[in-house]
């Protein structure tokens, strides 16, 4: 007898639900649409017994549930009492409990510390109110030692906030004063996540800050560059609260109780405090609560009638969840995590049944699960980053052998160290191998050329995406059975990882600048000509910078310049001088951090290849290029040193380029009061290009070119990546060579310091410090210039109207 399909009720349910939150939270339309659209077919699809009416009105009723507490939840955030003092800027004494860990942040004028409190009672304006709504602490460092659950009273200023989901944030100067602090069992948890952290202090850093997120979802100390290469292959449920960490924890009790011979409703007993040991253990915060519910459907979805079951608990899992916290209906984490499991569900079944007919079970499943998770959850993947990874079934593949381990032993090296310490450490020793296994898993696949594909994360290429989705879905079971298809598909899946797809038209003709995609930092290539280039700052990623310069064609860099020695501009030198002919390598006067310095000098020597640092003035031609060093103008004496410090950053090389009627000014990652005094030096300067200071900020990675035939010279935006946040908001990469008419006329104007060394005509004009005037433009190209702003923002910039420019 054929098996029944399951029972959708319980998820039309929850989909309606959620449908009904997005409604009052105000997101946008065709979300709603497409909620409404996937409950309707539900219904119109389930051949259980009943009468579909019955059903629709069910769902319009979980609907208004949902909705009807979402609206009441915005109105008491909103106008309450709380509210309304934020609308006043009113200063305010607040009694409330801490709801969520106080994160420690760095911030332009020093370190704050973000927390969130439940506010009980708040006194303001001569009033004391009673309420219940959540408020976002900003602080000084003092709250970073408040404990989660402690009962706390602070004296701020209130401000209102972005979303509906807070009534006030509060600015707090002062200590908090604690009047209860969490009760036994919070602080047994705390003792035990400081033992896990203290299990693993023999493990490698990277391993050592990766083993408590494998247990409890404490990434605190996980790095940048681990955390990307985390993103590019899918694993950062790996490193998050998800409902991996719950089922693999439970899941080990359960193993254990079955082993000590407890059976029927005593393994029931022994999962429902697994449940809650762990919830207790990762915080009792909202994304803990989530991944608690999604893991237990995880679990039920194990046992007989596994599917049919975990169908039923995840529908009444999302509506329980939205009902208590109807925030979740717009959370990113909650709609992977349902998604990722309703894929475990639905699709990982017959994509196990179509592989177990040539692959043991066990390989089958381990095939399967990452596969059935991840097609679920691609659209939503790519409508947030942007990206579809290609290497995300493999990366979870192959580190799924060492996850459970490294879980499971970063626990018990938790309790173990403790009690008996040497036991504990050998545990946190061995997870910390785990966790090892698993970054060089991340590192390696991130590096691919291929790791991910870009995608553009609008609606109608996510909706096109979804559709992709369903139809490698319905079809994947009927090649899964074929060996042959999936082995050659498999192939040919490994030849497009490893080899770049071939990029048609790339590099431009007539290319003069692209800014290469390393990640944070910068890495600058300049058309020389002749397959020379000039490379300024090389980025923090070597293998990135190496495939940007390969896939330009560029082999000969008679000068590469490094505008300081941060390591996201110099880490990549590298990369740059192997199998390369590199002329020189110009660096600035300031050797600031010095072991940056240092290692670039001992990078340079061991290719000798010289270092020098070019005058101030200084004018060089390479092929088509000129520049000339117009800063930095001088170096103030303060500032903080070091990595992260603005001393090296003011200290900046800075470079005015000119390559095919282009104007380039590279402006390193001068901080604004450098800007200002470089603005000051260089009156009425107007340049195409403008690159500036380096941050977290993402863009699009931008390349400009002379290009020939209509439309030309043109500029774009190209793959996505951490680049420049520029001071000087109203600069635009614009064409440069009659900027989108057919004559190549404009008209621009410099003043360029007087040259004190090297040879040909600076940038700017045909002798050092003279005014050029170029050829006039021709009428009806009417040319916008601006000299924005004053202080951070003010700047040089110049953009004609008719400059025809890609997606910015």
């Amino acid at each position: 007898m054929p098996a029944l399909p399951p029972d959708l009720r319980a998820l039309v349910l929850a989909v309606s639900a959620w449908a009904g939150g997005l409604a009052v939270l105000g997101l946008p339309g065709w979300s709603v649409g497409v909620l409404a659209v996937l409950g309707v077919v539900l219904v119109a699809t389930r051949r259980r017994g009943g009468r579909p009416v019955r059903t629709l009105l069910a769902c319009l009723l979980a609907a208004c549930a949902v909705g009807g507490v979402t609206a009441l939840r915005v109105e008491g955030d909103q106008h309450g009492p709380v509210a309304r003092l934020a609308e006043q800027a009113a200063v305010v004494t607040v009694t409330g409990r801490v709801t969520t860990d106080p994160v420690l942040r760095d911030g332009r004028f020093g370190s704050f510390v973000l927390t969130r409190l439940s506010v009980s009672d708040v006194v303001g304006r001569g009033h004391r109110y009673r309420t219940g709504v959540p408020v976002l602490v900003v602080a000084d460092e003092s709250w970073h030692r408040v404990e989660l659950g402690s009962v706390v009273t602070g004296t701020g200023r209130l401000a209102p906030p972005d979303g509906p989901d807070l009534a006030g944030v509060l600015s707090v100067g002062r200590p908090p004063r604690v009047l209860h602090r969490p009760g036994e069992l919070f602080a047994a948890a705390a003792r035990v996540r400081a033992g896990i952290r203290a299990s693993v202090a023999d493990a490698p850093p990277d391993a050592r800050a990766l083993v408590p997120a494998l247990v409890v979802g404490d990434d605190r100390s996980m790095s940048a560059g681990v955390v990307e290469d985390f993103r590019t292959c899918g694993l950062t449920h790996l490193a998050a609260v998800s409902g991996t960490n719950l089922t693999l924890v439970v899941g080990f009790l359960l193993v254990l109780a079955r082993w000590a011979g407890v059976r029927a409703r005593g393994l029931v007993l022994v999962g429902v405090l697994g449940v809650a040991g762990f919830v207790l253990l990762a915080r009792p915060e909202p994304s803990v609560l989530r991944a608690a519910a999604m893991g237990s459907v995880a679990l039920l979805g194990l046992g007989a009638r596994g599917r049919d079951t975990g169908v039923r608990a995840l529908g009444v899992a999302v509506l329980v969840l939205l009902l208590l916290d109807p925030w979740l209906a717009r959370s990113v984490g909650f709609a992977l995590s349902a998604l990722a499991t309703a894929g475990i569900l639905f699709l990982g079944p017959p994509f196990r049944d179509a592989l177990r007919g040539w692959l043991p079970r066990w390989a089958a499943e381990a095939l399967a699960v990452p596969f059935a998770a991840q097609l679920a959850c691609t659209p939503v993947v790519a409508a947030i980053s942007g990206q579809v990874s290609l290497v995300a079934v493999v990366a979870n593949l192959v580190v799924a052998v060492v996850v459970g381990p490294a879980t499971v032993l970063g626990l018990l090296g938790g309790v173990l160290v403790l009690v008996v310490e040497p036991a504990g450490r050998a545990c946190g020793w061995l997870a910390g191998l785990c966790a090892s296994w698993i970054i060089t898993v991340a590192t390696h696949l991130a590096r691919l050329p291929t790791a991910v594909l870009d995608w553009a994360p609008g609606v109608v290429p996510v909706l096109v995406l979804g559709l992709l989705c369903v139809v490698v879905g319905l079809g994947a079971g009927a090649v899964l059975r074929r060996p042959r298809w999936s082995v050659a598909l498999s192939l040919l899946l490994v030849v497009v990882m490893l080899r770049p797809l071939p990029s048609p038209g790339w590099p431009p003709r007539g290319w003069v600048l692209v800014a290469c995609d390393v990640g944070q930092g910068d890495g600058l290539v300049l058309n020389a000509g002749g397959g020379a280039a000039v490379v300024v700052d090389t980025g923090p990623d070597p293998p990135a910078m190496a495939a940007c310069l390969d896939r330009l064609g560029v082999q000969q860099l008679p000068v590469v310049v490094l505008t300081h020695f941060h390591a996201d501009h110099v880490d990549g030198l590298a990369a740059v001088l192997h199998g390369r002919r590199v002329g020189e390598v110009d660096v600035t006067a300031t050797e600031d951090p010095a072991y940056g310095a240092a290692d670039v000098r001992r990078r340079a020597a061991a290719a000798r290849v010289p270092v020098r640092v070019p005058a101030y003035g200084e004018v060089r031609r390479v092929g088509q290029l000129t520049w000339q060093v117009v800063g930095p103008v001088s170096v103030a004496s303060g500032g903080e040193h070091g990595e992260e410090g603005s001393a090296a950053n003011n200290a900046s090389l800075v470079l005015l380029v000119e390559v095919h009627g282009v104007r380039v000014l590279m402006s390193g990652d001068m901080e604004p009061e450098a800007q200002q005094r470089l603005d000051a030096s260089l009156p009425g300067l107007r340049v195409d290009v403008l690159k500036g200071r380096t941050t977290a900020a993402a863009t699009r990675t931008r390349t400009c070119s002379t290009g020939s035939g209509p439309g030309s010279p043109w500029c774009r935006w190209a793959g996505t990546t951490t680049t420049a946040t520029r001071p000087w908001r109203r600069s635009r990469c614009c064409a440069g060579q009659g900027c989108g008419s057919s004559a190549p006329t404009r008209t621009a104007t410099s003043r360029s310091p007087s040259a004190t060394a090297g040879s040909g005509s600076p940038p700017g004009g045909p002798g050092a410090g003279e005014l050029r005037r170029d050829r006039p433009r021709r009428s009806g190209s009417r040319r916008r210039t601006s000299r924005a702003g004053s202080g951070a923002a003010r700047s040089w910039c110049g953009r004609w109207s008719s400059c025809r420019s890609g997606s910015r």
